[in-house]
């Protein structure tokens, strides 16, 4: 059952926030107040993901668990600009 969330995380993870939110504590355990969930959830639900794990699991962010969160806030990064692209290509297509 964890491999399945794990690799939904992957492709669908505001849906995994809100199913461990409803369904367990493992986000609230990570992040003290919900603002910062909340905000990870619109904006960077891969790095929100990767610091919930590296709380719950890793006991913090040191060690090996750094470069998983790098890895997450650069996945963030690259599904936020490959966003953008695609809007600006979209835009230069309907303009033609």
């Amino acid at each position: 059952m964890g491999c399945l969330l794990a690799l939904s995380g992957w492709f669908f993870p505001r849906i995994v926030i809100v199913a461990l939110v409803i369904f367990g504590d493992y986000i609230g355990r990570a992040y003290d107040t919900t603002v910062w969930p909340l905000l990870g959830f619109f904006f960077m639900p891969f790095t929100t993901l990767a610091y919930a794990i590296i709380q719950n699991e890793g006991g913090g962010l040191q060690g090996w668990w750094i470069a998983f969160f790098v890895f997450a806030v650069l996945a963030d990064i690259g599904v936020i600009g490959g966003g953008s692209s695609t809007a600006s290509k979209r835009r230069k297509v309907r303009a033609a």
